[in-house]
């Protein structure tokens, strides 16, 4: 037989286990350059400026956006 839990969990220590489960959201950044909204510490991907210089070369229709 395998072992049962000897008492009923209560809803309370039930839910303060569950307290850190909850989605947390991103942490956005406005884009220096061109001001879209990106991920912290990654390339902008409208513009493809980091850190006030260009890394990526990005299509002319798609920076027009």
């Amino acid at each position: 037989m395998a072992p049962l839990p000897k008492r009923r969990v209560s809803s309370g220590r039930r839910d303060r286990r569950r307290a850190h489960d909850a989605l947390k959201s991103r942490n956005l950044t406005v884009c220096s350059n061109c001001g879209s909204v990106r991920l912290p510490h990654t390339v902008c991907s409208s513009c493809g400026y980091y850190k006030g210089r260009e890394v990526i070369e990005v299509e002319k229709d798609k920076r027009a956006e």
